[in-house]
């Protein structure tokens, strides 16, 4: 599995940054997301065939507007900034942006046009989701539109320099195609090549928190121990107890999106209570077990 040659999102504290990263890895390309103040050096080190620009709550004219380093759009690979990232490549460019006097959010209609590899393939009216209330009302030298609705330019590039840009949310289900955008960027933009996979990332994960013994055993209201190296094996299950989690893999499959499973795993769990030790009567019995769990007594596989 590489981590390397795939695409870096740049966080500029958009609330679909974490979908944007999840729409690449449904294409088999690793997607890394970085803050966007992290520094060029940080960024080629994940060597990447392209780069994107999430969206932010901010405007660039902000006064605690989020930094980036300009430099991003000079490294020679391929840039899509997405609704803010439109935005502020416009204005580190020379461009200009303002503030809309009617704020455009929820579906609209997207008019495509002067053939941009962003949209091959696709149809010419296309139904988009928009979340924004500034404008680009001047783009940089060099650019042109590839798509706009009735009220604002809605798509930009400028494919010399390799920087592509739209306005709206392509990686929500609301707008039409959008993966076909993201993977048309991906692909015949960036030329990224399909080489990461989910089930062996979750493989490669869970071996990893295994192989380093990251598992802490806590008993509340007995003295309290802890150990950081448990045994690997599997240990016993106790289904009559409350609050059971999800194994680890579930968990990292859930959190980053992937909806496959490897098989071949052991159902390790952490649940909340746990055999209590055996030292009188009075302890064995479903009160105290009850308030060993309220208590939050843990066993960590």
């Amino acid at each position: 599995m590489s981590e390397r040659g795939g695409i870096v999102v740049l966080d500029f504290g958009g609330q679909y940054t974490q979908l944007i990263a999840r729409r690449i890895r449904e294409q088999q390309v690793f997607s890394a997301i970085l803050p966007c103040t992290a520094s060029v050096e940080q960024i080629r080190k994940y060597e990447p065939a392209g780069i994107v620009l999430s969206g932010g709550p901010n405007s660039v004219y902000d006064k605690d507007a989020p930094p980036c380093d300009s430099s991003v759009l000079s490294l020679g690979v391929p840039v899509l900034g997405i609704c803010y990232g439109l935005q502020w490549m416009t204005h580190t460019l020379g461009g200009r942006v303002e503030r809309a006097s009617r704020r455009e959010y929820g579906r609209t209609e997207l008019s495509v046009k002067n053939g941009s590899a962003l949209f091959a393939g696709l149809p010419q009216k296309l139904r988009i989701w928009n979340s924004h209330g500034d404008h680009v009302m001047a783009l940089p030298a060099g650019f042109h539109v590839t798509g706009e609705t009735g009220n604002a330019v809605s798509a930009a590039e400028d494919p010399i320099r390799k920087l592509y840009a739209v306005q709206f949310h392509p990686e929500v289900r609301h707008t039409d195609c959008g993966s076909d955008m993201l993977r048309n960027f991906v692909f015949e933009i960036c030329h990224a090549k399909p080489l990461w996979s989910g089930a062996a990332f979750i493989a490669e994960t869970v071996e990893s928190i295994r192989q380093r013994h990251l598992c802490v055993e806590r008993w509340s209201g007995f003295g309290g121990r802890g150990c950081a190296g448990a045994p690997r094996h599997r240990q016993p299950s106790h289904k009559h107890l409350r609050g059971q989690r999800a194994a680890p893999e579930e968990r990292i499959s859930r959190h980053f999106g992937i909806a496959s499973r490897p098989d071949g795993f052991e159902s390790h769990r952490c649940r909340r209570g746990g055999p209590l030790p055996r030292t009188s009567k009075r302890r064995d019995g479903p009160g105290n077990q009850a308030q060993a769990n309220r208590r939050g007594v843990y066993r960590c596989i």
